[in-house]
């Protein structure tokens, strides 16, 4: 083998990438393998209960009940005879889910969803909210992920969000502890500098509940045009995380206040306008290799009324949920108990969908198999992250995975997190 360089120009080589590299692992770290829920459903401050995610739960079958059942809501939405998404595989899945786990994230909300309110009255609303949580948490009945969106930090606002989310996490510390899953909102972010405000409020709540430092996060809601555009040119989402300094946990689309900031007219305002894609596409490639989360908005089209609105609000849900999906955006909000129905109806058909290709190439990608795709490691990893993302929420069974990719489970998340395969698997 000729050689004609010598180990001087790889020091040097490595000399000139060094701080690239450290930057490149620090600012893009990669999936960090914690759950992400496949929706977010806001509760108003002062309507929030501890029974509230099982009455949602209640609710949803009710409505779909009252639709002709699971099986004929699953029809009425795009649901195929296919073996892996039948109307009646759908419903037992969607069924056992809105009985047993009907609300993944909930936000209980002291922002748009509740309203303006004097101080007393939204002190007293979240000191009921936080003692409706407590119970919630000691009877284990709560949802995996919890927490409050607070107003936002522009000047008008800005005292009345510091004293809720200062009394909301320094009440749950007082009555027994923070949740694992705690989630903090802050909406409406204009700047970098509100960022790293909250950057500096999370460290020093940390320290006046006695807390470890890094145990609070928050997401961003992303729904002003200076979020995505700043006057510079740049897109300040993309800055909000690295100046999150590790607590930015998740961005959050928000569909009605970013349409209207940009003058789109009520009529066409939805997560499928060209101006809310722009967004979302630069969200995406501000979040990508970050670790953080991203979700999609929501559609204010509710189930209600009469059966024929009904059947159009629950057809144009199930499309959007399977939209953003298809575009590799894994959660979104929901705004009403009945729009859960949809909600897991066409999230468990869009990966129960996906899993037989998947599932092959990937068991073909694995061991080695002939195949007619020619799969690469970064395709191997996308087709084990939609298998493992449909283990997670409820749509895949560990017996389905198994038996179709001869791998055990945890092989397929190593294989989806790009981890190392571990020698015994």
């Amino acid at each position: 083998m000729t050689r004609r360089l010598d180990d001087a120009v790889l020091a040097d080589v490595e000399r000139r990438l060094a701080a690239a590299d450290a930057q490149l692992a620090t600012r893009y770290p990669g999936d960090d393998g914690r759950r992400q829920p496949v929706h977010t459903v806001y509760i108003p401050g002062n309507r929030y209960t501890a029974t509230m995610p099982a009455d949602w739960g209640t609710a949803a079958l009710e409505a779909a009940r009252a639709g002709g059942g699971l099986d004929e809501v699953a029809t009425m939405v795009g649901a195929t005879s296919d073996s892996d998404c039948a109307p009646e595989t759908l419903a037992a899945l969607v069924d056992d889910k809105l009985r047993t786990e009907p609300i993944e994230d909930l936000r209980i909300d002291f922002e748009d969803g509740y309203g303006t309110f004097d101080d007393t009255t939204e002190d007293g609303d979240v000191t009921q909210a936080i003692a409706a949580l407590r119970t919630a948490l000691d009877a284990g009945t709560s949802t995996p992920f919890v927490g409050t969106r607070f107003k936002c930090f522009e000047a008008g606002t800005r005292a009345r969000g510091l004293r809720t989310l200062d009394m909301f996490v320094s009440g749950l510390v007082e009555s027994g502890g923070l949740p694992d899953g705690l989630t903090l909102t802050l909406p409406k972010v204009t700047s970098v500098d509100q960022v790293e405000a909250m950057v500096a409020v999370a460290g020093a709540l940390e320290a006046a509940n006695g807390l470890p430092t890094g145990r609070i996060r928050f997401e961003v809601q992303v729904e002003t045009p200076q979020a995505i555009l700043g006057a510079d040119g740049r897109a300040p989402v993309a800055q909000f995380i690295h100046a999150g300094q590790d607590r930015v946990s998740s961005l959050h689309y928000g569909t009605y206040d970013y349409s209207a900031s940009l003058g789109i007219a009520a009529a066409y305002q939805s997560m499928e306008h060209p101006a809310a894609d722009h967004a979302k596409s630069v969200m995406q490639l501000a979040v990508a290799g970050t670790g953080v989360h991203m979700s999609d908005g929501s559609t204010n089209i509710l189930p209600i009324g009469d059966p024929d609105n009904i059947a159009t609000a629950w057809r144009l849900h199930a499309r959007l949920v399977r939209r953003h999906l298809e575009r590799g955006i894994y959660q979104g909000w929901d705004m009403h108990p009945a729009q859960l129905v949809t909600r897991y109806l066409a999230t468990y058909a869009f990966y129960r969908g996906a899993f037989a290709p998947a599932a092959t190439r990937l068991r073909n990608y694995v061991h080695k198999l002939d195949s007619t795709v020619m799969d690469e490691p970064a395709t191997a990893r996308a087709l084990a992250n939609v298998i493992n993302r449909g283990s997670v929420c409820g749509a895949l069974t560990v017996d389905e995975i198994e038996t179709a990719v001869d791998l055990p489970q945890t092989t397929v998340r190593d294989l989806a997190l790009g981890r190392p395969i571990r020698s015994n698997q």
